[in-house]
């Protein structure tokens, strides 16, 4: 009998625009904003406090996701570029990424309009709470390494460029952060091997966290004996909701997995991922904070597992890396051929160095596996990486491969 998957909480529809810094530049001038006014925390209440939000983005290299007041600001920029239309959400990018290698899924749903059904692949189900269509669509924006945005004209003008490639998240996604739970989910649970968690990231009212939080540990009650319980992480609309979100997480999952810009908030300063002495004693410091029984941290560098399932995650680790590295080659629509030819790609050599040497660390109960070479590849995706390694995750769960398609 195949695995059976349940993917949650969500899926999104996507505006994934076109990096284009003439018109971040036209944005910029009309709005009046200067380098003075990049702000990576204010709240995006305005047209004008989106540019400044995303050229902080761009100047700091880093990632992350944004609420703003409205639709109708995402809706004003998307317009301004061109754009591609896709579906998002950790789970349904995950279920899209798993049916490449031909792995079905059930997912859950808060949302769902002709958008979702038209692009929804064939052997992906759903369950949802939706009571009717809507659509809230989420800006995405991906920028290269050195992206470059002139702020001002003249002697005066500065530029702002970004030092690493990312991606950035606008969204008004009233049906997220309602989150409301489908009555028939403990139904879909109780032939379900594997249960993937993720989404609470986008609710803002303490009321609903909690309630939306019980109700999914209840639903875990439907599941069989045997069956393994996953977390994704995320970046939280409402910071200090992390904490709560991970602490309920930690208790009642088998595998908690975050990437390094989670990792990083919970421990409130940078990490070297290349200095195999910093992430050991990252990774002790939060093991501490998460007391999962299995912690999967991935990064562009390496992902690794620790804990009491990590020497049997090798596989996966290595799927999610395949899964997500082809995606970073080839964006959206690759297939089992392209997967396959990203696993013929070797490591990088320091890639190499550092997880093995991370893993030596960490000790026995720890497996460490490096990132493929992708410095070939000149015009990456960086959107909907962490997701798409999710997926090539728990295929390789279901095929007991990561290597090959």
């Amino acid at each position: 009998m195949s695995t059976q998957f349940v993917l949650g909480m969500g899926g999104t529809v996507d505006y994934e625009i076109r990096w284009d810094p003439q018109v971040l530049e036209a944005l910029a001038a009309e709005h009046g904003v200067g380098p003075d006014d990049l702000d990576l925390d204010a709240p995006v209440d305005s047209v004008r406090d989106l540019v400044r939000s995303l050229l902080a983005f761009v100047r700091d290299g880093v990632g992350g996701e944004r609420f703003v007041a409205s639709s109708d600001i995402v809706e004003a920029v998307a317009a301004r570029f061109d754009k591609a239309v896709t579906l998002g959400g950790t789970c349904v990018r995950a279920a899209i990424a798993m049916d490449v290698l031909g792995v079905p899924s059930t997912v859950h749903l808060v949302s769902i309009d002709d958008t979702v059904r038209r692009l929804l692949p064939a052997t992906v189900d759903h369950v949802s709470s939706a009571t009717e269509d809507t659509l809230d669509p989420h800006l995405i924006v991906q920028y290269p390494a050195g992206a470059r945005v002139r702020l001002g004209t003249g002697p005066g003008a500065v530029d702002v460029v970004a030092p690493r490639p990312n991606r950035i998240i606008y969204a008004n996604d009233p049906p997220h952060r309602e989150l409301r739970i489908a009555e028939d989910l403990p139904d879909a649970l109780r032939t379900a091997d594997v249960f993937l968690l993720s989404s609470f990231n986008v609710i803002q009212d303490p009321v609903t966290l909690e309630d939306r939080l019980a109700r999914c540990v209840d639903a875990l009650g439907a599941m069989p004996d045997g069956a393994l319980v996953m977390f994704e992480d995320a970046g939280f609309h409402v910071p200090a909701f992390s904490t709560r979100v991970r602490d309920v997480m930690a208790g009642v999952v088998d595998v908690y997995s975050l990437n390094e810009d989670e990792m990083q908030s919970y421990l409130g300063r940078r990490v070297d991922l290349v200095d195999p002495s910093d992430v050991a004693a990252a990774v002790g410091d939060l093991r501490a904070l998460v007391p999962a029984p299995t912690l999967v941290v991935h990064t562009q560098h390496w992902a690794l597992a620790v804990g009491e399932r990590a020497r049997s995650l090798g596989p996966a680790l290595r799927g999610g890396i395949v899964m997500a590295s082809t995606r970073y080659r080839l964006g959206d629509g690759f297939t089992a051929d392209d997967y396959a030819a990203t696993a013929a790609t070797a490591p990088g050599e320091d890639a190499a160095k550092v997880a093995a040497e991370v893993e030596r660390l960490l000790g026995p109960d720890a497996t460490v596996v490096p990132a493929l070479d992708l410095t070939a590849v000149r015009a990456p995706t960086t959107i909907g990486l962490g997701d798409t390694f999710i997926g090539g995750f728990l295929a390789a769960l279901a095929t007991g491969r990561g290597e090959e398609a």
